[in-house]
């Protein structure tokens, strides 16, 4: 069998560390970057629905988001309805890093697909999204406190 999972994750790591150094010089380290840009394309959004779309439990979450309201990057308003709800906003400072972030996104993204065919990178698209919301099942039933059986 194939370890794609391997792949995947050195992928990940790979691309995950070299974010880290690019934005080391904006304050954001440790993968804040990813929240950010959430808060950016969904002004609003609530901790547990960025924590949902990145993947991590909510502890984690907690603990980027703080650093980045700490770090000027964003804010948190009260819901108008429901006090409770904290909503986040990137601030002026958050907007401003926004752009750079996409552009480096961007890059390695046309860096990992050099020499792929368009057919290619659609193919791939289409598959790792299956390999996606197979493994989202998982993290579903386990984020339940239920147990794998393997």
């Amino acid at each position: 069998m194939k370890e794609i999972l391997r792949e995947i994750g050195m992928i990940a790591r790979a691309l995950d560390s070299i974010s880290n150094i690019e934005f080391k010089e904006y304050d954001l380290t440790k993968g804040q970057y990813l929240y950010l840009v959430r808060i950016c394309e969904n002004p609003g959004i609530i901790q547990e629905k960025i924590a949902e779309m990145i993947k991590v439990d909510r502890t984690t979450a907690a603990r980027a988001i703080q650093k980045l309201e700490m770090n000027g990057f964003i804010e948190k308003k009260d819901d108008t309805h429901n006090k409770k709800i904290k909503k986040l906003f990137p601030t002026e400072k958050g907007n401003h890093i926004y752009p750079f972030i996409i552009r480096e996104h961007r890059y390695s993204n046309s860096v990992a697909l050099e020499g792929f065919s368009e057919s290619e990178v659609e193919a791939a698209f289409t598959l790792l999204q299956r390999i996606r919301k197979n493994i989202e099942k998982d993290w579903e039933f386990v984020k339940k406190g239920n147990e794998r059986h393997y």
